[in-house]
């Protein structure tokens, strides 16, 4: 999308006598510190992990670069040998930009991070390995000079660097957002999740989301290797242990996935970060970044914010914890011990992400509507104060549940997207059942999940089974309208049938059963099904298929609203629209409360 503005961010400088790393302070590191990368370690969780590692990583922020090493530890479970590693270089994922003239194919390019191998080694004696890039560069191929027998391990040492882009503020305020869901609403345009979603630095916030070489999934003897450009998550690893020695520039603050360890120590080579059972590593930096954290107990719960978004920053930490006391009571204790929630410019169609142990909401919707600066939003988006407010509650707790949905229990994004954004959305509305009540959860059911399908219906967008893979879904309208709304009510439906303690019984049971594994959707199913006594079984087996596998929406859930569109005057053919985002959002800014009570949601 094109921007309305152009400005510039204003770089920080000059030296500052200490580092503040994870929320403690430690001496700068010295420039020409020996980097030693430790031996491996024992996993917390023993028996859980084939796979450690050990990553040493230099930041340099102003000149948005990184270079890092690291040793990797892999335990071969397939029933036969071996002779090569698959990892994944996710920032090189590249939209087709076939068609595209030279100049502009290269500023595409300049816009997006990358990761460039620079040496591979075996742990064992050092000698370097051949490799090589392929399925366009998304993919390094390490050929190791012995096979490697089923239960048998392999250790490499990756030498790689790295550069992200600086984006553009303008992508990343709310009213940009806004119209950039008002134009997937009208227009129904194609979206593609880029690396430089998640891999950039804007407004003094630097976002690492996929900074270094991670092993493709091993499943049985074989490597899933093919990555896809889509509307939904790119990420797809297998769970492992973690230790990272970050060296960043001086006065940068840096929070990770996992919490700070204390044990090691951080004055010569930077802070040392370790967790086990991680499904990824990523990294939130900045010179201006602050916290509020509370001890939950094993559980270290942190929200991290800017300055001039503190008083949000400490209201989502109070969401955040009424959320993981829900869940942990009713899921299963969490399978981390560190959470953080962290606001950071993320661009336009892209409200909020998450990785194990961090989760990330869009700044633009960290709004204090008391505060004077609010005063510069149009009065439209202004008087949608109780939606975005709602919206930034729903989307905290929702990413909290991800920690049990998507990350303890892992699922491919790709290939069943509706896995863990499905209940991801029934855990947020729990939450909002459990702390407000059964009116306000009713509400939210029809704001937060039946009214977004409502609208994306009245907007022309055809009910789809809520199954596909995410290269099936245009844009993160149709996405949550399908993947996580009729998902969701799914559950909805599960639970008048069931009752509620059967359903979570049900949940409980498949986080225990699949804890640190990669889940299908027959598992879930099966485990609803053996939750249900065995009269509703049959009943709950056509509920399942019912809602995920047919087009039954509009019966189910709402179907269009003709006399809703005839009202806002939506033109027949809403997709045919092609006037233009800004004009869109023009058009359309009469609407009323409804309409945009939906494009002030965090997508």
């Amino acid at each position: 999308m094109k921007n309305v503005f152009r400005s510039s961010l204003q770089r920080f400088s000059g030296p500052i006598a200490v580092l503040l790393v994870g929320g403690a302070l430690v001496s700068p590191p010295k420039a020409n510190a020996q980097q030693q990368i430790p031996p491996a370690t024992q996993s917390a969780a023993k028996g859980v992990t084939s796979q450690r590692y050990q990553i040493q990583l230099k930041l340099d922020f102003d000149e948005l670069s990184y270079t890092g090493s690291e040793r990797v530890y892999w335990t071969n479970r397939g029933d036969h040998a071996t002779s090569a590693l698959y990892f994944h270089l996710y920032s090189n994922l590249r939209w087709d930009s076939t068609g595209l003239a030279g100049a502009v194919a290269q500023s595409v390019e300049a816009e997006e991070p990358r990761v460039q191998i620079t040496s591979v080694r075996s742990a064992t004696d050092g000698a370097a390995l051949t490799y090589s890039l392929e399925d366009q560069g998304t993919t390094l191929r390490v050929n190791l000079r012995d096979q490697v027998a089923s239960g048998n391990s392999a250790e490499v040492l990756i030498g790689f660097k790295g550069s992200v882009p600086e984006v553009d503020p303008d992508e990343t305020g709310l009213t940009t957002h806004v119209v950039k869901q008002v134009s997937a609403a009208l227009r129904g345009e194609r979206e593609l999740r880029r690396p430089r979603d998640v891999n950039f630095r804007c407004r003094g916030v630097m976002l690492l989301g996929t900074s270094y070489p991670v092993l493709a999934v091993h499943q049985g003897d074989d490597w899933v290797r093919k990555l896809e450009p889509s509307v939904g998550d790119m990420i797809f690893n297998e769970v492992a242990d973690y230790e990272v020695t970050i060296e960043a520039s001086p006065g940068v603050v840096v929070f990770t996935s996992a919490g700070q360890d204390s044990s090691k120590s951080s004055s010569e080579k930077g802070a040392v970060f370790a967790g086990p059972a991680l499904r990824d590593f990523a990294i939130i930096a900045g010179r201006n970044l602050r916290s509020e954290e509370k001890q939950i107990g094993e559980v270290t719960l942190r929200s991290i914010f800017v300055p001039e978004h503190e008083r949000i920053g400490k209201r989502v930490l109070v969401m955040a914890e009424d959320a993981l006391r829900v869940f942990q009571s009713r899921f299963g204790p969490v399978a981390v011990k560190t959470i953080n929630v962290a606001e950071a410019p993320l661009v336009a169609g892209l409200g909020s992400t998450e990785f194990t142990g961090l989760q990330v909401i869009a700044s633009a919707f960290y709004i204090d509507f008391d505060s004077a600066s609010v005063r510069n939003l149009p009065e439209i988006i202004r008087e949608q104060r109780p939606s975005v407010e709602e919206s930034l509650e729903w989307s905290v707790a929702h990413l909290l549940a991800h920690q049990w949905w998507g990350a303890a229990v892992g699922n491919d994004p790709a290939r069943a997207p509706v896995l863990d954004e499905a209940m991801a959305s029934w855990s947020a509305l729990l939450y909002f059942r459990e702390v407000y009540g059964e009116q306000k959860a009713a509400a939210v059911l029809e704001d937060q999940l039946q009214g977004v399908y409502r609208l994306y219906r009245t907007f022309g967008g055809d009910d789809m089974d809520a199954n596909r893979p995410s290269k099936d879904y245009r844009n993160t309208f149709q996405y949550s309208a399908v993947v996580a709304t009729k998902g969701a009510l799914m559950f909805v439906q599960m639970q008048r049938l069931m009752g509620e303690e059967k359903l979570l019984q049900a949940f409980r049971s498949y986080y225990q059963a699949k804890l640190f594994e990669i889940a299908e959707l027959d598992d879930l199913r099966s485990a609803l099904i053996a939750a249900a006594p065995i009269e509703q079984r049959r009943a709950v087996a056509r509920t399942f298929s019912r809602w995920l596998t047919s087009k039954k929406g509009d019966e189910d859930i709402a179907g269009p609203d003709r006399e809703l569109a005839t009202s806002l005057g939506l033109p027949s053919r809403p997709n045919q629209q092609r006037n233009g985002d800004r004009n869109a959002f023009n058009a359309f800014a009469r609407l009323g409360k409804f309409f945009w009570q939906q494009m002030t949601r965090i997508h």
